[in-house]
């Protein structure tokens, strides 16, 4: 077993692939669906606040771009994330430092 830091049993990070396209859409889905369901709502209390007209407009106001960012938010892609990883490095030793023969067959 050799480890490039003894006691270090981090996974070592083989692919920067991201997250499958599927898994991508289910966390989109999930967003578009949080932020729909917040329009409601925030009509709701709008209308139960008309007592109050400033603070009524400014809820109401709020739910008014929520399907448009939603959309927007459903329809693009992640950000790549930049994580520090575990890369495997390769010690010095591993290869042999001297200089091999070549035969050349021409």
């Amino acid at each position: 077993m050799s480890s490039t830091r003894h006691g270090d049993d981090t996974p070592v990070l083989i692919t920067e692939a991201q997250p499958s396209y599927d898994d991508q859409q289910a966390e989109r889905r999930r967003k578009y669906a949080i932020m729909m369901s917040m329009r409601i709502p925030c009509l709701i209390v709008g209308a139960a606040c008309y007592q109050i007209w400033w603070l009524a407009l400014i809820i109401v106001a709020i739910s008014i771009p929520l399907p448009w960012m939603a959309v927007l938010i459903a329809n693009d892609r992640p950000p790549r994330k930049s994580e520090q990883v575990n890369r495997y490095q390769q010690s010095a030793r591993a290869l042999e430092s001297r200089d091999h023969r070549v035969i050349d067959d021409s």
